[in-house]
């Protein structure tokens, strides 16, 4: 079963989102001013469902969302595949750099030629680092996704020319999101990976996974890349239900496994950073602003 993360909070991540923009290139009094001479022609996204804008709509899956009530609050209350009853935030990053109102899902059948410049969605709901994950869910792999961003890169080129593609791919803003669903549902719940790995060599996987992700992305072009955390997924609903007790705690050791992954892949962003000429790797947490939301609603309104 998909982890739907989604269903926490639909806006809660807007303010990290926006703080990539002072991460990835340099101090401004606004987030979303782009220093001078600085642009950002497209945002593209990678991952699962936290920014998967609507390819697992014509998958063989049961991974999906493009039913009531998801959609509830955006595009007249028409479900489009988002997990979340509003924009996701690959949406609301791109609408507020004015790129675009929404980020289409690449394999949407109605996607035009226009809207490839600006970018698209390569995340699948479902789907993570470790190869196993995306498969017992079967839904678009990593590797697959970047197998569509190739694709893609050659259509840019016919459409805009070569100049001009390399432009975009080189100045384009990157977001990778995964891991949730790796230690949610593929360790934990499905306990497909638990009689092979311990959560230290399981995190270990997942990170060898991404850093190899991380790598081809950049040798495709990509320079400008944030890449969000795992989130404090034992804090998830369906989580809590199926590990939390009869009153339904925070499951404790899915957050432990995910605070022990981010750690990790924290350092090894730092390292790709002084390895990778021009890379501007930038880790987004979403675990501490998320558990506060959860721990804290007073503060947020709730």
């Amino acid at each position: 079963m998909e982890t739907r993360l989604w269903s926490v909070s639909s806006t809660s991540l807007l303010s990290p989102l926006l703080v990539i923009l002072a991460l990835l290139m340099c101090e401004t009094k606004a987030l979303v001013k782009l220093p001078p001479n600085e642009t950002v022609p497209a945002v593209i996204a990678f991952g699962d469902s936290i920014v998967d804008t609507g390819n697992n709509n014509n998958l063989m899956t049961l991974i999906k969302c493009n039913f009531r009530p998801y959609g509830q609050d955006f595009n007249g209350g028409i479900p489009t595949g988002r997990f979340s009853d509003g924009k996701t935030p690959s949406d609301l990053l791109a609408q507020e750099l004015g790129i675009k109102d929404r980020l289409p899902a690449y394999l949407d059948p109605d996607l035009k030629p226009q809207d490839l410049p600006t970018g698209v969605s390569f995340a699948s709901g479902g789907s993570g680092y470790d190869p196993m994950t995306p498969e017992l869910a079967s839904v678009i792999s990593m590797a697959d996704q970047l197998n569509l961003f190739k694709e893609y890169i050659a259509k840019l080129k016919q459409l805009v020319g070569e100049e001009k593609k390399k432009f975009i791919i080189a100045n384009s803003l990157y977001l990778v999101v995964a891991g949730s669903d790796d230690i949610a549902n593929t360790y934990f719940v499905l306990r497909a990976r638990k009689m092979q790995y311990d959560v230290p060599a399981y995190t270990d996987l997942m990170l060898n996974s991404a850093t190899e992700f991380l790598k081809e992305l950049y040798g495709l072009g990509a320079r400008r890349i944030a890449v969000f955390s795992a989130p404090p997924i034992g804090c998830v609903p369906s989580q809590r239900t199926l590990a939390g007790g009869t009153e339904r705690h925070c499951a404790n050791e899915y957050n432990v496994a995910a605070r022990l992954f981010n750690k990790k892949l924290s350092a090894a962003l730092n390292t790709l950073r002084t390895s990778m000429p021009g890379g501007k790797f930038v880790y987004v947490d979403i675990y501490k602003p998320l558990l506060d939301l959860i721990d804290n609603p007073q503060k947020h309104g709730n």
